[in-house]
């Protein structure tokens, strides 16, 4: 689950490869809760942050089951118990047929369960969310350490983001 916005320190880079650089050297000195901001994905940056594999697609296979399980049933039970009306001497439940409503209800909720697990575990929506630098969103990229995090302290994380690099580091107060 995404953090709630806290106060702590940002430092900000132009190049990809110097958020890189830093991104490891950040989780190399022991923190655990800081978060890497891009406007694009960047090659790289999984390992470097050390981000886990996702288990949002855990829940689409789950639910694609489901929806597979849920087209069998309700197909099932319309022409074989609720609905059983005999067509030239058909059988009252024929896979063929009902193929293209498991297949629908198997994309239908696994698409809807991926969207909804995203939006739960990106926090959205988030109302009014802090602005650190505007130019985030196009060519900037910045390191946000909470202050809740291990090893917190302002001075010792301002200048290693000097060493780094960082053309500008910013203390947020949310």
């Amino acid at each position: 689950m995404a953090a709630k916005y806290t106060k702590g320190i940002a430092g900000i880079w132009l190049e990809e490869h110097q958020i890189l650089k830093a991104t490891r050297k950040v989780r190399e000195s022991g923190f655990t809760k800081f978060e890497a901001i891009s406007a694009y994905p960047i090659h790289g940056m999984e390992e470097a942050a050390g981000i886990k594999r996702s288990w949002i697609p855990y829940v689409a296979f789950t639910m694609g089951l489901a929806g597979l399980a849920g087209g069998l049933a309700l197909t099932y039970w319309t022409s074989a118990v609720n609905w059983a009306v005999n067509v030239g001497g058909k059988p009252f439940f024929s896979l063929p047929a009902f193929v293209p409503i498991m297949f629908e209800l198997t994309i239908l909720l696994s698409a809807l369960s991926s969207v909804g697990a995203l939006f739960y575990a990106c926090g959205i929506p988030r109302m009014d969310p802090p602005v650190i630098d505007p130019d985030l969103s196009c060519h900037k990229f910045a390191i946000f350490i909470p202050h809740n995090d291990n090893g917190y302290d302002e001075a010792k994380i301002e200048s290693m983001f000097k060493e780094l690099g960082a053309t500008e580091v910013k203390k947020t107060e949310y």
